[in-house]
């Protein structure tokens, strides 16, 4: 009998181990593994700090928006031989902490024919060239956050048109009219407000097509703002 317990309990002690290993995860380096939207996982979300830039939540999107569209630097076409649809990808023309160094960011700040987005898209505002810049020096991680959206807040100004900014207007304004609409602007996200497209595509309702493309889908509390402002009868507030 004693030697019967001594066996179960080894017996459970060997257990415990292999299920202690089996939920041992990885964490891949996000600067030489990772890669949030193909190649690898994000730095695990964190609690999202004003003094920090996130890559799945901020630069992944801008990027999306900006720079990946059909034509550019998509998965098929891949202009000039770059291709800016995931983490990895992206990597390669980036020099983690050194902006000014980086061809990414690089390329964006020239003033001539040569920068990008290329005329006639709109260039990188000075905010968004100062996030980029921002991500960069501060290591260019992999990483993303979660609880700096408010569904409290569903005004035109304080939730859409910020949500329109960062990751739909480089693929929807008057020089790149991605599926022949515009949400650069109160009058023309209004439009697609009323007439059902912005909700149904940010949502990915059967019948529209998936917004935003070549990025994360919107968090939910961001679809919900949405959601609100339209209900609310899309108001310029």
């Amino acid at each position: 009998m004693k030697n019967k317990y001594v066996f179960i309990s080894i017996l459970a002690f060997a257990t415990g181990i292999i299920v202690l290993n089996a939920c041992r995860h990885e964490i891949l380096d996000p600067v030489n593994g990772g890669g949030g939207t193909g190649g690898g996982n994000p730095l695990p979300a964190s609690t999202c700090s004003p003094d920090s830039v996130y890559f799945v939540n901020q630069v992944m999107p801008l990027i999306s928006s900006n720079c990946t569209m059909s034509g550019c630097h998509d998965n098929i076409t891949h202009a000039d031989g770059v291709n800016l649809t995931t983490y990895a990808k992206i990597m390669q023309y980036v020099i983690p902490g050194n902006a000014a160094n980086s061809k990414l960011y690089k390329v964006v700040i020239k003033t001539n024919g040569d920068r990008m987005p290329p005329p006639p898209m709109p260039v990188f505002t000075t905010a968004q060239k100062a996030l980029l810049q921002k991500w960069i020096n501060q290591g260019a991680k992999n990483n993303s956050c979660v609880g700096s959206c408010d569904t409290t807040v569903f005004t035109y100004s304080g939730a859409v048109k910020p949500i329109m900014d960062a990751k739909c207007t480089g693929c929807h304004n008057p020089g790149n009219l991605g599926g022949n609409i515009d949400v650069s602007t109160y009058t023309a996200v209004r439009v697609v407000a009323l007439n059902g497209k912005l909700y149904g595509s940010v949502a990915h309702q059967a019948g529209y097509s998936p917004m935003p493309k070549n990025s994360a889908k919107l968090s939910d509390c961001e679809i919900r703002q949405i959601q609100k402002w339209v209900t609310a009868g899309s108001l310029n507030n």
